[in-house]
């Protein structure tokens, strides 16, 4: 997938993942749409909270799943939450990078290291990397995006 010998089945890891996530706590599966290269750094669209694993090891880089608020409120709902707060929806994000850390570590062993995922609001700042790859994804009637960011090491 990128000219660092990443192949699509590898980045593939990370799409079960977040699907896989959306089928067992919601009973659907996350529909993932063709991945596309981001060439002038900017997000077409800014996502409210993001999800993100820096990853060393046989890859180097980082991994983020970016969603908008409402799509973590309809998780919280579909999940019987009553609380709404911007902790809980850092919760649902963390919990989707958490799943494709877990998903990472047994594709591509424990030599692997995977940071403690961390979540990003929208006031935080985070500059997407030059190669980064975006992979759209649609739940629901929300849209996500992966956010694939590795390479060789």
């Amino acid at each position: 997938m990128t000219s660092k010998g990443v192949r699509p089945e590898d980045v593939g890891i990370f799409c079960e993942a977040a699907g896989a996530f959306f089928e067992a706590t919601t009973g659907a599966r996350a529909q993932v749409r063709t991945a596309f290269q981001l060439r002038d750094g900017a997000l077409g669209s800014r996502a409210d909270f993001l999800g993100l694993i820096d990853i060393r090891g046989r890859y180097r880089g980082s991994v983020a799943f970016a969603a908008p608020r409402g799509l973590l409120s309809h998780v919280l709902l579909v999940l019987g939450s009553s609380d709404y707060s911007e902790l809980s929806h850092r919760d649902v994000a963390g919990e989707i990078a958490n799943q494709m850390a877990g998903y990472a570590r047994r594709a591509f062993g424990e030599g692997l290291d995977i940071a403690v995922p961390r979540v990003l609001v929208r006031e935080e700042p985070w500059t997407p990397p030059p190669r980064l790859f975006v992979i759209p994804m649609t739940w629901d009637r929300y849209e996500a995006q992966l956010l694939v960011d590795l390479a060789m090491a």
